[in-house]
């Protein structure tokens, strides 16, 4: 079986989650003998040559509708189903949240990403976008042979916002055991709060600034901003005291030192379908706080993490306060490294693309 895996145009020149799950996910399905090849969305792929084709991230439908109507062979797509609403009303700056107001859910998707054309940060690589984002992510809907959604939330999301009524296979995302699997032996772990990934908005980082800065414990921020948020970053680099650190993007390898040395890892987040750094850190055994008012978060960790709202920081301040007064146990990690990995997330995929290709 020959597959290809179809990321943004943008998926390399800005990393996110989407982009390690597209990349791990190639890896994993090439160890059992799926010949999967990574495209991005701007790029000419040879269709004849594949039996089926895997789309990633359905907020960004443009990368994907020209490749459908060209290849005209099956396909499926791991939706990465975020929902950016409550951010968009409540978390931004005041002009924006009236104006994402007025435009509405679909509306606000639409606008961020003709910015993102005009502004040459993505490819548009079919026109035929620019007919309505919710139309472009109904018709993607309607001729895949399965979507994958990364957990039951994500799914029943979709079915509310969308009323898709197709077929689907749940693929968790996972961590790399060989990466991750074994934590560097260390005196203590410090009373410390880590917080991994891309520094903008959605992910809370001002605020969590402002908790630890109350709690007077050392933070460690680790990531970058996206484009069109580098103002966010000067922001927190100007609010930050001096028991706050900041780092740039590290590849994973180089994180584990900061996973193995805090106690706590932090992603205060507005929404999450699961956030890959937090399936990260608890499997190198630490204490996870995560937002919990919006996302899948609690369908991966369950009870073994604390949960705030990122419009209330008293809630941010008391789920910290407890995950770094908690011992750090052996159960989300034996969770996560059991259930949570890129090979078991290989074979799951496997096995959806059999069912796409033979019913």
């Amino acid at each position: 079986m020959k597959v290809a895996l179809i990321g943004r145009s943008s998926s390399y020149k800005v990393p996110g989650g989407d982009t390690i799950q597209m990349v791990k996910t190639a890896e994993a399905v090439n160890r059992l003998g799926i010949q999967a090849d990574i495209f991005l969305s701007s790029e000419k792929i040879a269709y004849p040559e594949y039996d089926l084709l895997h789309f990633f991230n359905l907020l960004r439908p443009a990368d994907h509708l020209w490749h459908i109507r060209k290849s005209k062979k099956p396909y499926v797509i791991s939706t990465i189903y975020l929902d950016y609403t409550a951010f968009d009303r409540y978390g931004r700056s005041l002009p924006y949240r009236f104006l994402f107001r007025a435009l509405g859910k679909h509306g606000s998707e639409y606008f961020k990403n003709l910015y993102r054309f005009a502004r040459r940060q993505d490819k548009l690589v079919s026109t035929d976008y620019t007919a309505g984002h919710r139309k472009a992510m109904l018709n993607i809907l309607a001729g895949a042979s399965l979507i994958l959604p990364n957990s039951g939330s994500e799914y029943r999301r979709l079915v509310s916002d969308l009323r898709y009524k197709g077929g689907y296979a749940i693929i968790p995302n996972g961590v790399d055991p060989e990466i991750f699997g074994a934590i560097p032996v260390v005196e203590e772990r410090k009373k410390m709060v880590l917080c991994v990934g891309q520094v903008y908005g959605m992910k809370n980082q001002h605020m969590l600034i402002r908790a630890c800065k109350n709690l007077n414990v050392p933070l460690e921020i680790i990531g970058k901003s996206p484009p069109n948020h580098s103002g966010y970053l000067d922001y927190c680099r100007k609010i930050a005291g001096d028991k706050v650190s900041f780092f740039d993007f590290m590849p994973q390898d180089e994180l584990i030192k900061h996973y193995s040395a805090a106690k706590v890892h932090a992603l205060p987040s507005w929404f999450e379908t699961t956030g890959l750094a937090s399936l990260e850190a608890g499997a190198m055994g630490c204490n996870l706080v995560v937002g919990g008012r919006g996302g899948d978060t609690y369908d991966y960790f369950g009870d073994h993490a604390w949960y705030c709202d990122a419009r209330d920081q008293e809630s941010l301040e008391v789920a910290l306060g407890q995950a770094l007064g908690h011992a750090s146990g052996p159960h989300l990690r034996d969770l996560i490294l059991s259930e949570y990995t890129w090979q078991k997330a290989g074979e799951k995929t496997r096995d959806a693309y059999n069912k796409a290709l033979n019913g």
